[in-house]
């Protein structure tokens, strides 16, 4: 019995030492005294120093490429987008299966505006995010035609129903399936594509913005009717000399109104909103994912009925708000990207537990390159983040800029992707997005919610 002990004992201790090497107990130490936040405000007042603000007359410029993948080839042939399967992003219960075939086309699309010298563009792609490692190729790539990483502001539909195969790690082929370089190629490829042609389409044009209330299609997900939800579709419209026009438009629901048993590409709801946009008042409509953070779409039907009734009901809203946007040949614009510093990444097992920093970057490497970045454009001030944004949040900002006489947008999916970022009371509840995807700590929130309103303060006081 004694040597049964002793065993049991040996065993116990062994575990013990397994389980505090490989997790961690949650961080939640006051995020302002930490050594990232201290490099991370260094850098915003770094910021200060060379901001430009440009107010003079505006050039736009649009762009539509493809990235509807075509399937069942005999060999992938990444330049002309054949590949011989592709697995759809978005469910895991989908277990990486390919997808069977198209029932939406699936684009990538940009707009670039230019104003005495200061270029910036905004893309919207129908995909789940905008990969880290994905973007991070397009930097090198644009680069070389002098488009800097901060000229650049990118946004995804998050869709779940779009191509697969660009996720890196043991997480990311969950999501994404599994990782395949060709696919990777082909997007580096198509979205690079995308914002140098918008560059190179700059001419003469007008500008205007405006947002209005849309609550009927998106909920509060973690708590339901008690939370409050960012229901506001924003939008600017673009209209060259010579009549082509292009609006981008952004809402914060979820493209989750297909399930996982889909196994065709589709862009969702926002792809019924820019065909219906593209068929009825403009040559472009772009979508950028909104503060989708804890929203999910709301509206009735079974299958596409669904996607559709909510995409078509908030083109035909838009519709009626665009004939009386003010448009304005001279507006102000103004970039900030601000590269942060992260608190340290933990994969979390339970609500008070993590994996280890070492053992998460194994299952899924942290991206390097995460940006925060704000544009003006008049009195819009757009505003871009590295994850699923919570829409409680941007109800925060936006009242807070408004007070100022800004109108404000945050869009998610910004060419890097660090989980979902909500606010810090949430962080133990045992659900999705706090317990799978809160990767940086309970303070990540209000931590990025101080940035972004350094970052705001540079931009509107200038």
């Amino acid at each position: 019995m004694k040597r049964f002990g002793i065993i049991l004992g040996s065993i116990l201790g062994a575990l013990f030492v397994i389980i505090f090497l490989l997790t961690t107990s949650v961080d939640s130490k006051p995020y302002f005294n930490e050594e990232y936040y201290t490099k991370t405000q260094s850098r915003i007042e770094s910021l200060k120093k060379i901001i430009v603000s440009a107010t003079d007359s505006v050039q736009a410029g649009f762009a539509k490429v493809s990235i509807t993948p075509g399937v069942n080839n005999a060999q992938d042939d990444f330049l002309n987008g054949k590949f011989k399967e592709v697995p759809l992003a978005g469910y895991g219960a989908r277990k990486g299966k390919s997808a069977t075939g198209v029932h939406d086309s699936i684009f990538v699309k940009a707009a670039a505006l230019r104003v005495n010298g200061t270029t910036a563009v905004i893309v919207g792609a129908d995909l789940l995010i905008m990969p880290p490692n994905i973007i991070d190729a397009v930097t090198l790539v644009l680069a070389k035609e002098g488009i800097g990483r901060d000229q650049v502001f990118y946004s995804a539909s998050h869709s779940h129903s779009s191509v697969g195969g660009w996720g890196p790690g043991f997480i990311g082929e969950q999501f994404a399936g599994k990782e395949n370089p060709n696919i990777s190629k082909w997007l580096v490829q198509q979205i690079a594509k995308v914002v140098t042609e918008a560059v190179a389409d700059l001419h003469p044009a007008r500008i205007g913005s405006g947002s209005f209330s849309a609550p009927n299609f998106t909920r509060n997900r973690i708590i339901g009717l008690s939370g409050t939800k960012n229901s506001d579709f924003s939008y600017i419209s673009l209209e060259q000399t010579g009549g082509r026009k292009a609006v981008i438009g952004s809402y914060a629901a979820h493209a989750t109104t297909l399930g996982d048993e889909n196994m065709e590409f589709s862009a969702d709801y926002p792809g019924y909103w820019e065909r219906k946009m593209e068929h009825s008042a403009v040559d472009l409509a772009i979508f950028c994912g909104g503060s989708v953070g804890s929203q999910s779409p709301s509206g009735e039907g079974n299958g596409f009925d669904k996607p559709k009734l909510i995409g078509e009901s908030l083109a035909d809203s838009l519709n009626s708000y665009l004939p009386h946007t003010e448009l304005s040949a001279k507006t102000t614009l103004t970039a900030l990207s601000l590269k942060i510093v992260l608190p340290d990444y933990h994969i979390r097992i339970t609500t008070t537990r993590n994996l280890s920093t070492w053992l998460s970057e194994k299952l899924m490497p942290v991206p390097q390159n995460v940006y925060l970045q704000t544009l003006q454009v008049g009195k819009l001030i757009w505003i871009t983040t590295p994850c699923d944004f919570s829409g409680e949040y941007a109800l925060q900002i936006k009242n807070s800029l408004a007070a100022k006489g800004f109108n404000a947008n945050i869009t998610s999916f910004n060419g890097s992707y660090v989980g979902y970022i909500i606010p810090g009371r949430y962080f133990y509840l045992d659900s999705y997005e706090p317990k799978i995807m809160g990767w940086f700590g309970p303070n990540m929130g209000e931590y990025t919610v101080e940035l972004i309103r350094h970052l705001t303060d540079i931009i509107t006081l200038n």
